[in-house]
């Protein structure tokens, strides 16, 4: 005899989210999230780094923490020892760094340990979703601080701390994307840097400081990360490899000191960062780092072009966008009156995905006539041919 089966919704727990939809696939036209370039993940290069780490101890696939402890493989918090003291400017020990199963783990973490229910943040006014998505279910009250081209605008956020100061309100922390900031693309200037660093010291503020696309600038150098003018432990820095060689491989590390290591160490319960991918990246790119980065950056210039051009094509002025010094994404303003939100579904059944710009915005009905589209994955022909359907789909 059949048994009754639970309605689960009766115990569902009550904050969560609306039901999930089935997985439909990827569409042809993609143009949302963090998705790379397939030509550019380098299957050789991690065949031969593979057999390298395959030839080595059983017992790092034997044992939990193996070889360097839950804090990650040595030899990976090594190279990025060597990787953030020769390009960002950050001088740390293999101590300071956590591996991380991606950067969201590496997010979510810093929230556990500095985070309460009813706490209240700083946040860019156009900023990464996750993060949003992360602080509206701890129950955390964020606010927005404006950008400019230059990043963050300095006068807004005194103002902000000054009000919040008033109230008696001690933000646990300011987060920040200031290189190729997500989604706007734009690099926080030196002087802006130093200024942060200052209202982080004066209002006794620490700075969580977000550099997962800091790789891939097209050409030249940019400005130090925050983290490298810090003589005060005022920075909290994280990053991410999932970025510079394909989100399939989930790494991202978290740069802090001991006395915040040892605390973030103590909510890592996952037994681990997966080994064979930390040891499979160590391993190539211990040897290829420099090539691989120079060839993704190259593409993605390419296809940034294509992107600004199809735009200028099929758009025309009535939209808006700066190109930005890197990255794998444009931030798009659409004309007055236009909700993006309103469009995704039709975008979507002519093959086109987009992220709306409510998403990724502290106040979502102020992004509500922008788009985000990330150019990574498609290719240049695909890039070309989506955008001339979006804009039949927006009638422009």
């Amino acid at each position: 005899m059949a048994g009754r089966n639970i309605d689960y919704s009766t115990i569902f727990n009550k904050t969560l989210p609306s039901p999930s939809g089935k997985w439909q696939g990827h569409p042809k036209y993609n143009f949302v999230g963090g998705h790379s370039d397939p030509d550019l993940v380098p299957m050789e290069g991690f065949i031969e780094s593979a057999a390298n780490v395959f030839k080595g101890d059983p017992k790092n696939i034997a044992m939990y923490n193996f070889e360097g402890g839950p804090q990650g493989i040595l030899s990976l918090r090594n190279f990025l020892v060597g990787k953030l003291s020769a390009e960002r400017g950050i001088h740390v020990t293999a101590e300071e760094v956590l591996i991380t199963s991606g950067s969201g783990q590496a997010i979510e973490l810093i929230n556990e340990i500095l985070l309460d229910e009813g706490d209240t943040v700083i946040v860019e006014s156009f900023t990464f979703s996750g993060a949003l998505s992360y602080l509206k279910r701890r129950g955390v009250n964020f606010v927005g601080v404006d950008l400019d081209e230059n990043g963050i605008r300095m006068d807004h956020l005194e103002d902000i701390l000054a009000d919040l100061k008033t109230k008696g309100i001690r933000p646990k922390y300011i987060y920040t994307i200031p290189t190729l900031q997500n989604p706007t693309g734009t690099v926080m200037t030196m002087d802006r840097r130093h200024r942060l660093l200052s209202l982080s010291e004066e209002y006794e503020v620490p700075v969580f400081e977000d550099e997962c696309y800091a790789d891939l600038i097209f050409e030249g150098e940019y400005e130090k990360a925050i983290r490298a003018l810090d003589d005060s432990n005022r920075v909290l820095h994280i990053g991410s490899f999932s970025k510079s060689l394909g989100p399939g491989l989930r790494l991202g590390y978290i740069v802090a000191s001991w006395d915040v290591m040892s605390r973030l160490l103590s909510r890592k319960t996952d037994a681990g960062t997966g080994v064979m991918d930390q040891m499979i990246v160590g391993d190539y790119f211990s040897n290829h780092y420099d090539a691989h980065i120079q060839d993704m950056r190259g593409a993605l210039k390419r296809k940034c072009n294509v992107l600004s051009a199809a735009l200028r094509e099929h758009f025309g002025p009535l939209v808006d966008f700066e190109e930005p010094r890197g990255g794998m994404y444009l931030w798009v303003k659409l004309p007055p009156g236009i909700d993006s939100r309103d469009l995704a579904q039709t975008a979507l059944e002519e093959g086109i995905a987009y992220n709306p710009g409510p998403d990724w915005s502290a106040d979502p009905d102020s992004a509500a006539n922008y788009i985000r589209l990330c150019f990574a994955l498609p290719s240049e022909t695909e890039i070309w041919e989506g955008i001339e359907k979006l804009a039949k789909v927006f009638q422009l």
